[in-house]
């Protein structure tokens, strides 16, 4: 369901005045940016929490947490350097994962791979944009 701006401010209003005990509710967006500014007033929206993609410490933690690996891992060096150089989200790698979670070693080979075909595909969309003036970019 779509709901505009105005929409959003009314269902939420008729949600806070119809309950009498503390809600909480969850909005999420790409684009908060797009939002309008009366909807993210306090009052409305009292938190603003950036979810990001994955770091490495966020990585070992879900890597200690779904594959019981503790400590440092013969990867990691190139895990770290993929990581900076991917965008992927910490479900991304959740999900990777649970692909291979009985298998530590071979679950991280794997995300290896997963991530050195991010990166790839991040090259191949550089590779194909050229830029033929100020304002045009064109896709091949």
């Amino acid at each position: 369901m779509y709901l505009g701006g105005a929409s959003i401010e009314a269902a939420t209003d008729g949600l806070w005045s119809s309950c009498g005990d503390d809600r909480i509710i969850i909005f999420t967006t790409n684009h908060k940016e797009k939002l309008d500014p009366a909807l993210l007033q306090p009052g409305r929206m009292d938190m603003h929490i950036y979810m990001g993609y994955c770091t490495f410490e966020a990585f070992k933690l879900l890597a200690s947490k779904y594959l019981e690996v503790s400590g440092e891992h013969h990867l990691y060096g190139e895990i770290q350097g993929l990581l900076e150089e991917t965008e992927v989200t910490p479900a991304q790698v959740a999900e990777e994962f649970l692909k291979y979670e009985n298998n530590a070693d071979f679950a991280l080979k794997e995300f290896v791979k997963f991530l050195r075909g991010k990166k790839m595909e991040g090259s191949d969309e550089c590779e194909s944009t050229t830029k033929t003036d100020e304002n045009t970019i064109v896709m091949a």
